[in-house]
């Protein structure tokens, strides 16, 4: 009995012993069952080192530039640092402009425009993915088909329309249209809801619950991630938006930074501050850096859309 339980004893311990080494054996294999080369991994990480130096050399540099001074800015060679950081050219930026009422607009539109595209779209999206209706699908298809409509083909008659209602000059150009919903992000936010199981909206609806309450209630908490990646992309597509406010807003009083940014360099075509200019640059993209960073997580869990849990 004893040899028979250490004999038992000794093989769990050997099976032990060789899962390790199993596990490992099958990280380093492919998807086809092929053996992966240790040097793929390190040459993955190469690539896309590289890729991301790419784009963060442009970003550096201008971080730099806008830390440097005039006599600096013209050595040549150029230098990769600044001697001495120049902190005054951001004071120099706001002031030789209304930065201030320009960041006020554009924050207060960027707001508007996320909110109600998180909003729209999550209402537009539940219709065409949670409800069944006749002619659904079609319509669907309809509504991706305006993905294909270039921007000049609507400007004109969308200016025209707005202008016969008095909304020239004011945030309305640029607010309402998020009221009506995106093409693209009701095409998000649908595959995601996609995944939520029938029978869980079925179950609601025959416990008396409405379709606003299986909508705030059960959808609107699972959507959090997509809905998440929707206000991103709204928020950075107003923020940088720079056509919109150029045909709609004419007062200075009301006009945006990106097209702030454009009358600062137009009215220092003279004397430019090359300095100045990469640090109103500089002032302009960090909100977003950091509502970046802030939802990073839950931006990269909404564009993969992985399965419903």
């Amino acid at each position: 009995m004893s040899l028979h339980t250490e004999s038992e004893s000794t093989r769990t311990a050997s099976v032990e012993a060789v899962r390790p080494g199993k596990a490992r054996g099958e990280r380093s294999r492919n998807a086809d069952g092929s053996v992966r080369s240790p040097w793929s991994s390190v040459l993955a990480r190469v690539v896309l080192i590289a890729m991301s130096l790419l784009f963060l050399v442009p970003i550096y540099w201008m971080v730099i530039s806008a830390l440097k001074s005039n006599s600096e800015l013209g050595a040549f060679p150029p230098t990769w640092f600044p001697q001495w950081l120049d902190w005054s050219n951001f004071g120099d930026a706001v002031n030789a402009m209304p930065f201030f009422t320009f960041f006020r607009n554009t924050l207060v539109i960027t707001v508007c425009v996320t909110l109600f595209s998180m909003v729209s779209n999550l209402v537009i999206a539940y219709g065409f993915a949670c409800l069944e209706w006749r002619g659904r699908d079609r319509l669907f298809y309809v509504v991706l088909a305006t993905l294909f409509i270039p921007f000049p083909v609507t400007l004109i008659p969308m200016f025209d329309l707005y202008a016969r209602l008095g909304w020239i000059n004011t945030f309305l150009p640029l607010i309402v249209p998020s009221l009506f919903g995106s093409a693209f992000y009701v095409f998000l936010l649908r595959q995601f809801l996609l995944q939520i199981p029938k029978d869980l909206l079925n179950a609601a609806r025959m416990d008396g619950a409405s379709e606003w309450g299986i909508l705030w209630r059960i959808v609107f908490p699972q959507a959090r991630a997509a809905l998440v990646t929707v206000g991103i992309f709204a928020a950075v597509g107003a923020w940088n938006d720079f056509l919109g406010p150029l045909i709609y807003l004419q007062d200075e009083n009301v006009q945006t930074l990106s097209i702030g940014l454009q009358i600062f360099r137009l009215n220092n075509s003279q004397d430019f501050q090359f300095n100045q200019l990469m640090a109103a640059s500089v002032l302009i993209i960090l909100p977003l850096v950091v509502l970046f960073f802030v939802f990073q997580r839950t931006f990269i869990k909404g564009v993969q859309i992985g399965s419903f849990k």
